[in-house]
């Protein structure tokens, strides 16, 4: 079957909003840990703001903020291309606490919990199914221990959601309610099927409403303030401007090249 796919390694290195969210990082943290820079121009006023900087990202089931992403897309390592199928944003079914049925493999007709999504991929990993033995510590001297890893499943034809009706697999599609809730409902039964609340769970806290301000904490009402107003001036002008000192020297002519 054909598939109007796209080259991964060409995909934006924004990173699914489902599958950062557990992590419950900031975006200038993830661009600033996936961020290599092969060149950049001089910050003066004589140069063009110019930068080269990758831009094509192999993403795995290794966070783009940790090591071993950054081991595997160093700089220079080539590696084989990998296609996947385009999901936009807006249809994506998929998130923490889902029940699914594996439609693959040796767990093929078994039905588990997905406990972590990987948008970039397609990827969804369910809990205590589709696993593999992998070796872990082996060196010269040591075999090694062997552990059981579950391996991720693609969402567009090796898993189903469950319809809760009658606990079978599923096509599903997002509609909206009378109310104009958007939610996820069953083609076969047309019963909807709730997102978990599994999915607004991160690694701080089970519910934001239990969530206990810290004394470091920023809190909401200062982060939605606006303080900042732009003016056509710099730094040192804006401190003189509040001191009350006035600029009465003239500056000597310079000459560009």
């Amino acid at each position: 079957m054909r598939l109007t796919s796209f080259l991964l390694s060409k995909a934006n290195k924004k990173l699914g909003d489902v599958s950062k969210k557990f992590a419950n990082f900031p975006d200038e943290y993830i661009a600033r840990s996936m961020e290599q820079l092969h060149w950049r121009t001089p910050r003066a006023p004589q140069y063009s703001d110019k930068t080269i900087e990758r831009k094509k990202f192999r993403f795995t089931t290794n966070r783009p903020w940790t090591a071993q992403f950054y081991q595997q897309n160093m700089p220079g390592t080539i590696r084989k291309k990998v296609f996947v199928e385009p999901i936009p944003p807006e249809q994506w079914m998929y998130f923490r606490g889902d029940r699914v049925e594996v439609l693959v493999g040796k767990d093929k007709g078994k039905q588990g919990i997905v406990n972590q999504v990987i948008q970039e991929r397609n990827w969804v990993i369910v809990e205590g199914l589709n696993t593999h033995l992998r070796a872990v510590g082996a060196d010269k001297t040591f075999p090694g221990i062997l552990i059981q890893s579950e391996a991720p499943l693609l969402v567009t034809n090796q898993v189903k959601l469950i319809d809760p009706v009658d606990l079978l697999s599923t096509e599903v599609e997002w509609r909206f309610t009378e109310e104009g809730e958007r939610v996820r409902v069953s083609k076969r039964t047309g019963r909807i099927i709730p997102i978990p609340s599994l999915h607004e769970e991160t690694k701080d806290y089970k519910s934001k409403s239990l969530y206990v301000v810290r004394e470091k904490d920023t809190e909401a009402a200062v982060v939605s303030e606006i303080t900042f107003k732009p003016k056509l001036a710099t730094f040192e002008m804006e401190i003189m401007e509040s001191m009350g000192i006035e600029e009465d020297r003239i500056p000597k002519k310079t000459y560009w090249y």
